[in-house]
């Protein structure tokens, strides 16, 4: 069996609203959904009376409950299991990252305090898991795939060709047009001592750049030669011209370099920066250290 798309869920709106994107992106790939509720006190909320939770606040199985119906009605042709876990959230969500084919998250959880607990989750997941996260946020058109366009930000070699293809399989499933950036920018003394720049203008780095772009698409697009490709070479800071460009795109795809023996985050500036300011989902897309 493929692996499943896994989505985590802690009852608050954002993880619901993650909830709906991967229903609709499970079906986009033809895979099953996972639904995880994960607590590390879900066995003492489990054996406390109802009446002592406090109110509008859903137990881990009431969670999953509500989730497997909302699912069921949005796509009832979808295969849907649900699993609660007595774990913490982010150490039970890299485990899943192992056996999911992707994770998906909410970029919020419920109420100031867990906002950022949950914001803490979803970021160590981004981090660390070893299979693609999609971090569910943005605005209404991103959110509703209203744009026709994925994003794909081309990095020296962050995530290798691991995140082009999926980009690439994002843009074919949705039918759509993926518009490819890679950034450059001309060190201000270089302008001056560098022999290629004798004009004053940034020449070298803009042609390195292209490049750079040429060698990251070239093979990967052999594999989708149907997908309809816009290329661009943008002067600039990285992150900033990705989370600009954002506000144009249903989804957002950068690589990330993953060392498996290492415990630390592992996240690059571009993708923590898009994660919190882009306008569609994120997806953050490993290469784990000697894969190929």
């Amino acid at each position: 069996m493929d692996p499943p798309l896994t989505v985590g869920l802690d009852g608050s709106d954002a993880s619901f609203q993650a909830l709906d994107w991967a229903v609709d992106e499970a079906a986009l790939h033809r895979r099953s959904l996972r639904v995880v509720y994960a607590s590390r006190w879900e066995r003492y909320e489990t054996q406390a009376p109802d009446q002592n939770r406090s109110a509008g606040r859903l137990g881990g199985h009431d969670v999953v409950r509500v989730a497997a119906r909302r699912a069921e009605r949005r796509n009832p042709d979808l295969t849907v299991d649900t699993e609660v876990l007595s774990d913490d959230p982010a150490h039970a969500l890299l485990r899943e990252s192992r056996t999911s084919w992707a994770l998906a998250t909410g970029s919020r959880g419920r109420g100031e305090i867990a906002d950022l607990l949950l914001g803490s989750v979803s970021l160590s997941v981004a981090a660390r898991a070893l299979c693609p996260v999609i971090v569910v946020r943005g605005d209404e058109p991103g959110l509703h795939g209203t744009h026709d366009r994925v994003l794909l930000g081309v990095a020296d070699d962050p995530g290798g060709r691991e995140a082009v293809r999926f980009a690439l399989r994002e843009a074919a499933a949705r039918d759509c047009e993926l518009h490819a950036v890679r950034a450059w920018r001309c060190p201000a003394h270089e302008t001056v001592d560098h022999p290629s720049l004798a004009d004053g203008t940034c020449v070298y780095h803009q042609a390195r750049a292209d490049t750079l772009l040429d060698e990251a698409l070239t093979r990967p697009l052999r594999e989708h030669p149907s997908v309809r490709l816009h290329r661009a070479l943008v002067e600039g800071p990285t992150h900033k011209i990705l989370v600009e460009h954002t506000a144009e795109a249903d989804l957002v795809v950068v690589g990330a370099h993953r060392h498996e023996r290492s415990w630390g985050l592992q996240l690059g500036h571009v993708a923590h920066a898009l994660l919190h300011h882009a306008l569609c989902p994120v997806a953050v897309v490993p290469k784990v250290e000697g894969s190929t």
